[in-house]
């Protein structure tokens, strides 16, 4: 490997086996959490479930007290881009909302995120999260033995950009396993052929964040909450993938077939 790919931890199969375990189960919270975003809801309340839901498992839910954070989950409403935090606010018809969970399992964590439409949403906004979801998709596509993480990037960058929206640049997806963050970090835009060569046994996440607008976030006072400096909505979508000897796992997919919303009529 190059010195970018330096720090990177190859698993084996043994560790693919815990991984899609806790990969299946933070799926499930999310799962789980569909039926209960509607319209006057608090976040906090949805927070609480994840909560309730992950000990019930076994598992710790990673981002409680993770470097400050104060929740169990991440929830980002609207122009919210990420680590938006639980609280009173209520959800209302036509928000288009992120849900980020991460479960800790066995010293194992798997961390997934989806969109939700509560209600009926605009037309601009359906259209968002749509092409945001095919662009962590597209960005599966290229992930096997021989690829490059520049070549994962352009294709969520192409696709995205095709479709006039813009790729926030100031996060990126990340190396996971037996610690929340690591080696290496996954851009969501970059060039065929650059970047570090994909192998058998890296783990990472992909998590796109596309936005109507400009690409620019801020973070508010509270240290934590991104948001579009232009006010415009943000969508977001997560997966965590392992490299196989022929292509790509995702430990990630939801249980009950939840890809992308309406699910099963939830939040339709």
């Amino acid at each position: 490997m190059d010195d970018s790919s330096r720090g990177i931890v190859l698993y084996d199969s043994e560790d693919f086996k815990h991984l899609r375990t806790v990969g299946h189960l933070a799926a499930a919270t999310l799962d789980m959490i569909t039926e209960h975003v509607q319209p006057g809801v608090t976040t906090e309340e949805l927070n609480t479930l994840i909560h309730e839901f992950t000990l019930a498992h076994g598992a710790t839910p990673a981002p409680l007290n993770y470097h400050g954070f104060p929740k169990s989950c991440c929830i980002s409403i609207n122009h919210v881009v990420c680590h938006g935090i639980p609280g009173e606010k209520k959800l209302a018809n036509g928000d288009i909302v992120n849900i980020d969970v991460t479960s800790i399992l066995d010293g194992w964590y798997g961390d997934n995120s989806r969109m939700y439409i509560v209600g009926k949403a605009p037309k601009k906004a359906e259209k968002l999260v749509e092409v945001t979801y095919e662009s962590l998709m597209l960005g599966i596509e290229q992930v096997k033995p021989g690829k490059t993480l520049g070549d994962v990037g352009h294709a969520i960058q192409a696709h995205a950009e095709k479709n006039r929206f813009s790729i926030v640049r100031d996060f990126c997806g990340h190396g996971i396993g037996r610690d929340f963050h690591a080696a290496p970090n996954v851009l969501h835009y970059g060039k065929p052929g650059q970047g570090v060569k994909l192998v058998p046994g890296m783990v990472f996440t992909i998590e796109p964040m596309l936005n109507i607008g400009k690409p620019e976030v801020k973070i508010l006072d509270d240290g934590w909450t991104a948001v579009t400096r232009d006010r415009t909505l943000s969508a977001q979508f997560e997966h965590m993938i392992g490299v196989t000897d022929d292509g790509c796992e995702i430990f990630t997919l939801s249980p009950k077939g939840y890809n992308k919303p309406p699910y099963g009529g939830a939040g339709a």
